[in-house]
């Protein structure tokens, strides 16, 4: 893993070689640089690429987005963080190490806050929904749009997950963030925040005993060759978000803004269909592989958790969980 000062400088060396290239005009062409950490087989990064082509095409040629993906340009947190000043114009983070710059985000690492799939994009579709997006621009981050990420489950080496005492004694990677900190401890286990590209290295080492993630992460990370057991106990279902600085989104003329608007609109459409079928095709591959899945009680799970819940009451992140309540439970 890399020193802190070796972080410090290579965010300082990224940030001087983006500053003048993360939105720029070639030859009358707008370019955006977007950067992210997954592997380019995820059907995240293929929907960004039929975003950059759907740019491309509804601005006749005039806007072009070049994508970085496999974490070339850093680790999640770093490439927010050059969001903020401005030295990258996009990224794709998951909401979760997002509620360290926007705290109204950990709203969505809640766990079992949303039942299914169906009651999540009700609810990013929502005024809710549609207000959290917004709610990272006083911190120079503006959200173009949500994908799916689907549910997160566990996945370990020695023994699968069946209730939340089988964690008890395992070190459990999860992402930066103090609600899926919690979480963790709540259940039992012991979290341990490791970045996503270090993390085969990390199980394969037993530095961890786990982690929790989706079908496809979990097969296109090949986490599956280390990792021979996969609970899903879906304790949470926590969007993607596609970001823009709002340095580089204030360049845009108006025109240039509702057509990257449009083209990240209709990626949505485009990562949703994408995103089931290779979800399924995914869980099954594992499967194949010599994976056993295993389809826990929630109901321990979800007890377990609640202290969570009592924490947040009568704060701001209460309401926002009565809100989304009022939301799924309206038909």
């Amino acid at each position: 893993m890399l020193r802190f000062e070796e972080k410090v400088f290579k965010l300082l060396l990224i940030s001087i070689l983006l500053i003048f290239f993360s939105c720029r005009q070639t030859a009358h062409v707008r370019v955006l640089k977007l950067a992210h950490s997954l592997d380019v087989q995820s059907p995240v990064h293929r929907s960004m690429v039929y975003m950059a082509k759907r740019l491309q095409k509804i601005s006749g040629g005039k806007m072009r987005i070049d994508i970085y993906p496999d974490g070339q340009l850093g680790a999640e947190r770093e490439l927010i963080e050059l969001l903020q000043i401005g030295s990258l114009a996009m990224t794709k983070v998951s909401t979760s190490p997002l509620e360290g710059f926007v705290p109204e985000m950990k709203v969505y690492s809640l766990p079992y806050l949303f039942r299914n799939d169906d009651d999540l994009w009700k609810v990013l579709k929502s005024h809710v929904g549609k207000q959290l997006l917004l709610s990272g621009q006083k911190y120079y981050l503006r959200g173009l749009c949500y994908y799916d990420a689907g549910s997160r489950s566990f996945y370990t080496k020695a023994k699968p997950i069946l209730k939340p005492s089988d964690l008890k004694g395992l070190k459990i990677r999860v992402q930066k963030s103090a609600t899926s900190f919690q979480m963790i401890r709540l259940m039992g286990g012991s979290p341990t925040p490791i970045s996503w590209g270090e993390l085969y290295t990390a199980l394969q080492q037993g530095v961890v005993d786990g982690a929790e993630n989706n079908p496809p992460s979990f097969y296109f990370s090949k986490h599956y060759e280390v990792c021979k057991y996969y609970s899903l106990d879906e304790h949470t279902f926590v969007p993607d978000i596609v970001l823009i600085s709002t340095h580089i989104w204030n360049k845009l003329t108006p025109q240039e803004q509702r057509w990257l608007q449009q083209a990240a609109d209709e990626s949505v459409v485009y990562q949703r269909h994408l995103w089931a079928k290779v979800s399924r095709d995914c869980l099954e591959a594992v499967q194949k592989a010599g994976v056993k899945v295993y389809h826990p009680d929630k109901k321990p799970f979800q007890e377990a958790v609640q202290g969570i819940y009592h924490q947040y009451a009568n704060t701001s992140i209460g309401k926002l969980v009565d809100e989304i309540r009022k939301i799924e439970e309206n038909p």
